[in-house]
C-alpha cells in the first residue's frame, strides 16, 4: 500500500508542477493564477487535470490564422462603412468610445439603422420567425443554447422549411451549451441541406480541450441585411413554460442596415474556426442601404485577443459618464478595475444603479456577486435585487445618450473567457426606452442597503465569502 501511495504522490508532484508551469507562462490576471495554483496544490490530480483542460493557448493561436485569412474582407467592410460613418457627427467624448471600439475590434460605428427592442420573449420569437420567413439567400445563426423541446423543434423546422426552398441555411452552436442536442434532433436539418456545426466540440482524442471557452454569442443574420442579437436564447424557458426561475426577462434588438454586416462577419469568422468553411463571396454582404437614422457599432469580443475590450469598454464608458449610469445583467462578478470604475464613478457625483436577479440558476456567481455588495454600498452603488422572475437581460446605459446591449455579463467570464458581442447604441431614443424599462425593474424591485448587509446570517457571509475566492474564475 505504502509503493503505492509513493507512486501516486510522485505522479501528483508531475503532474502538479506540469500545471504551474503551464499557469506561470500564461501570464493571466495574478489573482487568477493563484487561485488555479492553489487548485493544483490541493486538488490531488483532479486540480492538474481540470487545469490542462482549461488551457487555452491553442485558441489564440488558431484564431491568429483566422484573422489572418479574413484580413481582405476586413478591409472592404471597413472601407464601405466608412463611406457611412460620419463619426464626427457624434459628441467628443462618444467619438472616443468609437475610436476605442474600433481600435480594439476593427469594427468602426455605422450609421443609417433601423433598430427594434424586444422585451418579450413572444415578441422577439415573432420577428425571429418573421425574419427566417423573409430570407431569400441566406440564414445564419449562432447560439449558446438551443433547447430540444417544442420552441427548438418550431424554430428547427423553419430552417427546415427555407432550406427546402433553397435558402443556404447554416447553424452554428456551442457543443456544451447544446449538450442536450442529438443526432436525431438534428438530422432533419442535414438531411434538407442545413448546414450544422459545433464550436469547439468535445472531442478529446482530436484535439485539447478547452471547457471554459466558450460561444455565449446569440445572433441571426438574414441575407447580410438584417440581424437579430441579445440575451435570449432558443428555448421554452424563456416563454415562461417551465416553472423553475420564469418568467425570464431578456432584451434582444433586430438591426437592419450595414451594422448587419458585421454581424455577418462576426459569425463568418465564427464560421471559420467551427467549420473551416470560408464565407467571403459578395452575396453574404451586399452593399448596405441607409434603413434608419441610428448609429450603431458591433464589437465581437473574446479570449482570442490580447486584450479584454469589452473591459476596457466598459471602463472608458464608466468614466465619460456624467450624471446615471445603470446596468442589469444576470451575472455580476465585477473584476477590479470595474468595481473601481464604479465607485469613482458615485465619487464623482454620477448616479450609478445595478439591477440583479434575486434568484439565479448559478448560484456560485450570485454569491459571488453579492460579495461585493458592501464596499460598493459603501461607495454610493444602489443596488436592487429583481424577485420576479429570472432577470436576463444585459444593459448598460449611460446618461440616456447611449447604451450597450449585446450577450455579455458583467463578470470575468464575458470579460475574458466567453466569445461575446455587444452592440454599442448610439442613440438617444433607444437608450431612453431601456433606462425607462430599468426604471420599472427599480419600482418592483428589491432595494438592497448596507444594514441588510450587516444583518445576514453566518452562513449567508460564508457563502458570499467562499463563493469570492472563485471570482477570477467565473
Amino acid at each position: 500500500m505504502l509503493h503505492y501511495l509513493a507512486w501516486a504522490l510522485a505522479a501528483h508532484c508531475v503532474l502538479a508542477l506540469a500545471a504551474v508551469v503551464s499557469v506561470l507562462r500564461g501570464r493571466k490576471e495574478p489573482m487568477a493564477m493563484l487561485a488555479w495554483i492553489f487548485a493544483v496544490v490541493t486538488l490531488p490530480f483532479f486540480g492538474s487535470v481540470f487545469c490542462w483542460f482549461m488551457e487555452s493557448s491553442h485558441v489564440h493561436r488558431k484564431a491568429g490564422r483566422r484573422r489572418r485569412r479574413v484580413a481582405h474582407l476586413m478591409s472592404i467592410l471597413n472601407r464601405r462603412a466608412a463611406e457611412l460613418v460620419p463619426e464626427a457627427a457624434l459628441s467628443e467624448d462618444l467619438q472616443s468610445i468609437a475610436r476605442l471600439g474600433r481600435r480594439l475590434c476593427q469594427m468602426p460605428a455605422t450609421y443609417g439603422n433601423d433598430v427594434q427592442i424586444y422585451q418579450d420573449a413572444d415578441a422577439t420569437y415573432s420577428a425571429l420567425e418573421a425574419g427566417i420567413k423573409s430570407a431569400e439567400q441566406s440564414i445564419h445563426l449562432e447560439y449558446y443554447i438551443w433547447q430540444p423541446d417544442g420552441t427548438g423543434r418550431h424554430f428547427r423546422d423553419l430552417l427546415v422549411e427555407k432550406a427546402r426552398q433553397g435558402v443556404e441555411c447554416r447553424l452554428l452552436l456551442d457543443a456544451v451549451g447544446c449538450w442536450r442536442l442529438t443526432r436525431r434532433f438534428l438530422r432533419p436539418l442535414t438531411d434538407a441541406g442545413c448546414q450544422v456545426a459545433f464550436f469547439t466540440p468535445l472531442y478529446p482524442l482530436r484535439r485539447r480541450l478547452s471547457l471554459h471557452l466558450r460561444n455565449h454569442r446569440k445572433v441571426v443574420v438574414i441575407d447580410g441585411r438584417s440581424a437579430f442579437l441579445g440575451s435570449q436564447n432558443v428555448g421554452d424557458e424563456y416563454l415562461g413554460r417551465r416553472k423553475k426561475l420564469s418568467p425570464w426577462h431578456d432584451t434582444h434588438m433586430r438591426v437592419a442596415g450595414p451594422a448587419a454586416l458585421f454581424l455577418q462577419q462576426t459569425f463568418a469568422e465564427d464560421w471559420l474556426l467551427a467549420a473551416r468553411e470560408s464565407l467571403t463571396a459578395d452575396k453574404f454582404y451586399p452593399n448596405p442601404l441607409d434603413a434608419g437614422d441610428s448609429t450603431v457599432q458591433i464589437l465581437p469580443t473574446g479570449p482570442d485577443r490580447e486584450v479584454s475590450p469589452l473591459s476596457q469598454i466598459i471602463f472608458a464608458a464608466v468614466a465619460y459618464a456624467r450624471t446615471e449610469i445603470c446596468v442589469e445583467t444576470p451575472y455580476f462578478v465585477p473584476d477590479a478595475a470595474t468595481r473601481m470604475a464604479l465607485m469613482h464613478a458615485c465619487y464623482r457625483g454620477v448616479r450609478v444603479r445595478l439591477v440583479l436577479p434575486t434568484h439565479s440558476n448559478h448560484l456560485l456567481v450570485l454569491w459571488a456577486g453579492r460579495s461585493f455588495y458592501s464596499e460598493l454600498l459603501d461607495a454610493g452603488v444602489e443596488i436592487y435585487e429583481y424577485d420576479e422572475g429570472m432577470l436576463h437581460s444585459k444593459i448598460v446605459t449611460i446618461d440616456d445618450r447611449w447604451c450597450m446591449l449585446g450577450t455579455a455579463n458583467m463578470d470575468v467570464r464575458s470579460f475574458r473567457l466567453n466569445f461575446e458581442v455587444t452592440a454599442l447604441l448610439y442613440d438617444e431614443n433607444v437608450t431612453r426606452r431601456l433606462s425607462k424599462s430599468i426604471e420599472r425593474h427599480c419600482e418592483t424591485a428589491r432595494r438592497i442597503d448596507a444594514r441588510e448587509v450587516w444583518r445576514w446570517t453566518l452562513p449567508a457571509q460564508l457563502c458570499a465569502g467562499s463563493a469570492r475566492l472563485f471570482a477570477p474564475l467565473l
